[in-house]
């Protein structure tokens, strides 16, 4: 059988591309060397797009059953206890439609998003499969494919091939990639734990993530919540002079936590090391083979966004092979890596800028770094949101390529809710019924949605752009702005039809 789309590596990313394409109807295939769910903890934190993408899959209820909102922000502390900046929370429903921040016990998310893949009988999953070699041809890839239950070998074909097997790649290196190297290679020492409900310490814990900027020993602590709640995650940086090995020493772990937990106060889960990267591959696609997730960046944990920017790869790339497979032109998946990779990019360069504040150990430079947050409340800062690079959309200074918000409706639906994953037409009853024809042509194609009464929160952003109309990708992601039926024609030139449709049209 000729897949559409062949999967390597079953990680959160690969399993949110496995939903998002199966829901589009295509044939894959997922290989998956392991035999199930890592059982230990190792992302935490999501943010309310994310959430979004998976809404655009329909596992938002089942995701949000087995995850906790957050509202509180993460607080940056220095050594004397003094609150330096704060990543702001927000409480109720953000920009997005939903809570803006979540934190997850990983291995229930994993399952959430596999029963999630079960839906589809388009979708076929071999776990303890190793994929060891890929061979391209000129209209598909054959994957050399061992069964590591029996030590069998196979083959599958497929189109496309979509590398979700992480930082140490086998489609990247197939690829050829390089890395463009930010400048960040630190050990830490990470510690998940499950604290005892009687404990009157651990109870005291505050309810928000800290960044301890202490240069006698830089940690992050993370309130993760759940069952009554109990987890907690302290990340804890190795200085000169610690021997690796003896930290993940229970006795030494109690040691360097003494101030915040005690033994009598919870148990550890897992501690493990890891060095924090901050690297960005260049070469995202060749021919018939892309890169998703770690396979194609590593970021530091001090923004919660690794496994964030994979789920935006996987969402940017999905709607690209299902026009492509569907008839529109694969050059359409030239621009994924030309917009993912600034995008990426710009979160990657805020975690290495709050690593600095957080990693400093000269006490001397820290107090001068808390100098400069003397004086006043706390720094506030959010989340970016950066614009996409050069891709499907003109160059135009945002809000093009920048993610749309996902307001109610008038009928009181979200409005991801009424467009589905398709691209959609929004804006003035007026502007849009004198739109050409042809461009009209070129949306029935693609089974556009149209809204014309968007509502008060959608006409004031409009308004504020000083346009009557927009054009949303599959995405969620704006192609472009029209203050009039002439400007939103040629938009709908930019749309990536089939060919036989681009002649109709």
């Amino acid at each position: 059988m000729l897949y559409d789309v062949a999967i390597v590596g079953y990680g959160p990313v690969g399993a949110v591309l496995a939903n998002l394409l199966g829901q589009a109807g295509l044939s894959i295939i997922v290989f998956e060397r392991d035999p199930g769910v890592h059982p230990l903890p190792r992302a935490v934190h999501f943010d309310g797009e994310v959430m979004r993408v998976f809404q655009a899959a329909g596992l938002a209820d089942s995701i949000a059953a087995v995850t906790r909102p957050s509202i509180k922000g993460m607080h940056f502390i220095n050594g004397e206890g003094r609150t330096l900046m704060v990543r702001r929370g927000r409480e109720g429903i953000g920009p997005q439609g939903w809570t803006s921040n979540w934190y997850f016990h990983q291995p229930y998310l994993e399952e959430a998003l596999r029963v999630g893949v079960k839906r589809f009988p388009n979708v076929e999953v071999r776990l303890r499969h190793e994929v060891f070699a890929i061979d391209e041809k000129s209209d598909h890839a054959v994957l050399r494919v061992e069964n590591l239950a029996n030590g069998t070998l196979g083959e599958s074909e497929a189109r496309y091939v979509v590398g979700c097997d992480g930082a140490r790649s086998l489609v990247r290196r197939l690829i050829g990639s390089t890395y463009e190297d930010l400048g960040l290679h630190q050990p830490w020492l990470v510690v998940d734990m499950l604290m005892k409900p009687e404990s009157a310490r651990g109870n005291a814990l505050p309810d928000y993530t800290i960044q301890h900027c202490d240069p006698a020993r830089p940690m992050t602590e993370c309130y993760i919540g759940g069952e009554s709640p109990r987890r907690r995650r302290w990340e804890i940086m190795l200085l000169p002079g610690d021997e690796p090995q003896s930290m993940l020493r229970p006795e030494r772990i109690w040691q360097v936590l003494s101030s915040r937990v005690a033994p009598d106060d919870a148990e550890i889960e897992r501690a493990a090391l890891y060095t924090f990267h901050s690297v960005v591959a260049r070469g995202w696609r060749r021919g018939r083979l892309m890169i998703a997730g770690d396979s194609a960046h590593q970021t530091p944990p001090f923004l919660g966004q690794g496994m964030c920017a994979g789920v935006r790869d996987a969402a940017n790339l999905a709607w690209r092979l299902d026009m492509v497979l569907r008839g529109a032109s694969d050059s359409l998946l030239d621009s994924y890596e030309s917009e993912r990779r600034p995008h990426v990019h710009a979160f990657i360069d805020l975690a290495v800028k709050l690593g600095a504040v957080i990693q400093e150990t000269d006490p001397v430079v820290a107090e001068k770094r808390d100098r400069e947050f003397a004086g006043g409340e706390p720094k506030m800062f959010d989340f970016p949101q950066p614009q996409l690079g050069t891709g499907v959309f003109d160059r135009a200074p945002p809000p093009v390529g920048v993610v749309f918000p996902q307001p109610l409706l008038p009928d009181g639906r979200k409005l991801d809710e009424a467009i589905g994953n398709r691209f959609a037409l929004i804006g003035e009853a007026a502007t849009i019924a004198q739109l050409a024809s042809a461009a009209r042509a070129r949306l029935d194609v693609l089974g556009a949605a149209v809204i014309d009464r968007p509502g008060e929160e959608i006409e004031a952003w409009l308004a504020e752009q000083g346009a009557h109309a927009l054009i949303l990708r599959p995405d969620r992601y704006v192609l472009g702005i029209a203050r009039n039926a002439e400007e939103l024609a040629s938009l709908c030139s930019m749309l990536p039809v089939p060919a036989a449709a681009r002649k109709a049209a």
